[in-house]
């Protein structure tokens, strides 16, 4: 149980909702700010704005998947409200407060590191992020069929990179009867591709690798889709971009060379936000349990 800890879930989509529910069911005491469009109402929280929360009680502060934006404005789905998180605002929490992101950015760490306050990044955890690899490539699944005119079966599919989610991507459209060839530069993923039972090659090799490609996917988060590159796609090439804003690829050239390209982070909130939700809620609650342990000193007033 979570009784005793004071918690604000600032802003956030439907994924939040089962985050919500679960701390709810667990006892913790919860400030909902950046809900107050949501119709339906958990027992234990109270839907309110930020300048209305006792800072100076709340334990731990759980921002959405994507953290803030980089001049700190918080998703709000379930708001018009516009938010933004400082370290002003940080700093008036509690001393041992623990702020809780799915990503960061330069802004987050920035203001975190100034008000003193840890930082927990959900999705730097292996156990959530292989997790979350499933609603992932399912949904990579759905957009290739939306926007190409030919079966998976059968199609050349490129993906880029072996982290967690390269990896069941590539397994995934393996098992549709793709075929799949994986970009890599460390010799352990290169290994890795082989025995899995695809085509490895490293990608200074990319280039060349892309002049047969249906469907390339990436999921590396710099640019590595450079126009070098995207010149020698077929034209009905699609590209569907996974990485974390702004992505991996030149989308201002392959759109000049007509070559469909998507930018798709956080498909687990789109395609399955009930499933993808869970995962974090559960993971969430452990840390959180976590920290009420290492916390035994909560004063009793505010228990």
């Amino acid at each position: 149980m979570l009784t005793g800890l004071n918690i604000a879930v600032i802003g956030g989509d439907a994924r939040q909702l089962e985050v919500i529910r679960k701390l709810a069911e667990l006892d913790a005491k919860l400030w909902l700010v950046g809900f107050e469009q949501l119709d339906h109402g958990f027992t234990g929280t109270n839907k309110t704005k930020l300048e209305e929360v006792d800072l100076s009680i709340i334990h731990a502060i759980i921002l959405p998947v994507s953290g803030t934006s980089l001049n700190g404005q918080v998703d709000t789905i379930f708001s018009n409200e516009e938010i933004k998180l400082t370290a002003e605002i940080l700093a008036r929490t509690s001393d041992d407060c623990v702020i809780y992101s799915g990503i960061s950015n330069a802004y987050l760490n920035k203001v975190t590191k100034e008000a003193n306050r840890k930082l927990i990044q959900l999705f730097d955890r292996d156990d959530v992020a292989i997790y979350n690899s499933i609603p992932t490539a399912e949904g990579t699944i759905m957009m290739v069929i939306q926007h190409t005119d030919f079966t998976i079966h059968g199609s050349n599919v490129t993906v880029l990179g072996l982290g967690r989610v390269g990896m069941s991507v590539a397994r995934t459209f393996a098992g549709l009867g793709a075929k799949v060839k994986t970009g890599a530069r460390k010799s352990a993923h290169l290994a890795r591709i082989s025995e899995m039972g695809l085509t490895a090659f490293h990608l200074e090799n990319l280039k060349e690798e892309a002049a047969d490609t249906d469907v390339m996917i990436n999921t590396i988060p710099y640019q590595i889709l450079t126009a070098d590159v995207i010149s020698n796609m077929l034209p009905h090439s699609l590209i569907i971009d996974l990485a974390s804003k702004p992505g991996g690829t030149d989308f201002a050239y392959a759109e000049k060379r007509g070559i469909k390209a998507l930018l798709a982070p956080g498909l687990p909130g789109i395609v399955a936000p009930k499933t993808a939700g869970q995962i974090i809620a559960n993971v969430l609650s452990q840390l959180l349990h976590s920290q009420l342990e290492k916390g035994g000193s909560l004063n009793e007033n505010e228990k």
